[in-house]
């Protein structure tokens, strides 16, 4: 069926076919016409699909007879048997030796035809045999580096959570501004996205001695190992095994290039088509008045930031969070993008644990902290019987916490503190009812239902959130899909008919910022959004200082389109109060 495949997708098969042919040993002219074939399809003013059915690819530069019929044949498809036997024809581990850092195509043809290695494993026991050292072009030098380069493989390279990353991209990030020869600097990539999780760190410094600021940069604590380094740029692996790639460019191309790196590749695309249809050419040196690729700095438009270059092809400055194209152009076209929610209009948190039950710290010293950090409230959701890993709280103990908290609270007015701590509950959905009667629950101030022993089936836990959702003294739902990042996968649920039961019952749903969790995923907030469903900020801190993932928590919501008034906690104590009593007015 015709659209089976976009032109990235293709694309991306294209690439590959350029990879697979120069590790089998192509003709380098066939290899590279693929990849060249690739970025010309990214570069599209129109789609794809339309090209192939009037029978237009052939009138495209650089698309031959032979790759107009595979492109046609995966479009129309979405297979290519070409590509399919071509990635049979070679070893499964070959493909895998691209991964090791200083191995490239011709490299591996050279250790495949001379020593058979084709898979991790093989090139590893060559390396310590030292038999790759006694490879015309390797040396002893290279063996080292890629025994290193497989261990960096195995220990780093997986995925990074989006704290771990802040944590040591942010200190170079502040030394890099006090380097004498920045002139701006900033993160890019998926970590200026605030993707939830990360590859790597990327950042971007502009300077007119970018040499001095390499130099600087790898001098830097913290780092590990410098991987690469050269005038421009330098890869270096930091403390957590996080790689970071800096680049230094002319104050000139700064914008351009932080709004390319920055990304995501989806965004660019559709700007760059953006430019095209207006006449012009856009890519990490500037936006060029021109009809072709090119780094003429003559024909460049004059853009000081981002800004100017989101204003040049007419649209609104787009947020870094929003650069998924997921919506953000059309929202730009209509004038219609939001005000984005600021993680300092948070006012305070609705699902946090005490000493009570599995948190570190009592409720004397979680009032004194919170206050001190400025904020108005700050919810005891400790966890309810059932959680006795957790050593939640039965109805005798919860009533003694409501009356300790109480007397806490009257000491604080006494003082004359506005702060306040909130009565409540983590109440347990369990597979018939919750774990506390609604006697209890209608006693607190704040009750957060979850789900924390979910079943195998999506109707079953469906209906167990459903019911919580319609239960009246059930004010949010605490991490809805209970999905904790590079280790554990989200327990099936049907997240649509959950949205439209808390948007009926007029219940919240948690964006639970504890950084293994950001669940709710932002994906889904815009369809929450459209339903009216409010959102909760919450940490679910279990010690103070966790108080400090309502950041992480406010560049999620960002991420997920959410605007102060969509976001329960922006409300002051007095606004959340009425809040917090309108559910249950309903019934």
């Amino acid at each position: 069926m015709l659209g089976a495949m976009d032109k990235e997708q293709v694309a991306d098969i294209l690439q590959q076919i350029g990879t697979l042919l120069e590790l089998s040993g192509e003709n380098p002219f066939k290899t590279r016409a693929y990849a060249n074939a690739a970025r010309t399809l990214e570069g599209l003013g129109e789609p794809l699909a339309t090209l192939v059915a009037e029978k237009r690819l052939g009138e495209i530069k650089g698309i031959g007879a032979a790759l107009e019929q595979k492109i046609t044949e995966l479009v129309k498809t979405g297979r290519l048997k070409y590509y399919e036997e071509l990635k049979a024809s070679l070893p499964p581990g070959l493909i895998a030796l691209l991964e090791i850092p200083g191995l490239g195509p011709k490299k591996i043809q050279a250790l495949r035809k001379h020593l058979g290695v084709d898979s991790v494993e093989k090139l590893e026991a060559a390396c310590r045999a030292g038999k790759v050292a006694e490879l015309e072009g390797f040396g002893e030098k290279t063996q080292t580096n890629l025994l290193e380069g497989i261990e960096r493989h195995r220990t780093y390279a997986s995925k990074h959570l989006l704290s771990d990353s802040l944590i040591v991209a942010e200190p170079l990030l502040e030394a890099l501004r006090d380097c004498p020869d920045v002139i701006r600097c900033s993160t890019a990539g998926s970590l200026r996205r605030f993707k939830e999780v990360v590859g790597d760190i990327d950042l971007l410094a502009s300077s007119k001695s970018p040499a001095e600021v390499i130099a600087f940069f790898v001098a830097q604590p913290g780092i590990l190992k410098v991987i690469a380094q050269g005038e421009t740029k330098a890869s270096v692996i930091l403390e957590g095994g996080i790689q970071c790639d800096l680049r230094v460019v002319s104050d000139t191309e700064f914008p351009f290039a932080l709004a390319y790196f920055t990304g995501s590749k989806e965004h660019n695309i559709v700007m760059r088509q953006r430019a095209i249809a207006r006449g012009l050419r856009l890519n990490e040196y500037g936006l060029f008045k021109s009809k072709e690729e090119t780094r003429d700095p003559a024909l460049r438009v004059a853009c000081a930031t981002e800004e100017d270059i989101f204003g040049a092809l007419a649209l609104p400055y787009v947020p870094p969070e929003l650069r998924e194209d997921h919506g953000e152009f059309a929202a730009g076209e209509s004038n219609s993008l939001p005000r984005l929610i600021e993680w300092t209009d948070l006012k305070g948190a609705l699902h946090n644990h005490s000493n009570w039950s599995d948190g570190h710290n009592t409720l004397a010293e979680i009032a004194d902290y919170m206050e001190d950090l400025g904020l108005a409230y700050w919810a005891i959701t400790d966890h309810s019987k059932a959680s006795f890993q957790a050593n939640g709280l039965d109805a005798v103990r919860l009533r003694e916490q409501i009356q300790a908290i109480g007397e806490l609270n009257a000491r604080l007015a006494g003082r004359g503190s506005d702060f306040r701590l909130l009565t409540g509950s983590e109440v347990d959905v369990l597979k018939d009812r919750l774990d506390f009667d609604d006697d209890v629950l209608a006693e607190l101030d704040v009750v957060v239902a979850s789900l924390h022993v979910p079943s195998s089936q999506e109707a079953e836990n469906t209906k167990r959130l459903i019911r919580a959702a319609e239960n009246p003294f059930v004010h949010m739902l605490g991490h809805l899909t209970g999905r904790l990042l590079l280790r554990r996968e989200p327990y099936p649920v049907n997240i649509e008919a959950v949205i439209d039961a808390c948007a009926a019952t007029g219940t919240w749903i948690e964006l639970n910022c504890n950084p293994w969790r950001f669940d709710l995923d932002w994906r889904h907030w815009p369809y929450a959004k459209t339903k009216g469903v409010l959102c909760v900020i919450n940490p679910d801190a279990h010690r103070n200082d966790q108080a400090g993932y309502l950041r992480l928590g406010a560049g999620m919501a960002r991420k997920g389109w959410l605007e102060p008034k969509q976001v329960v906690n922006d409300l002051n104590l007095s606004g959340l109060r009425q809040a917090l009593g309108k559910k249950r007015s309903r019934f």
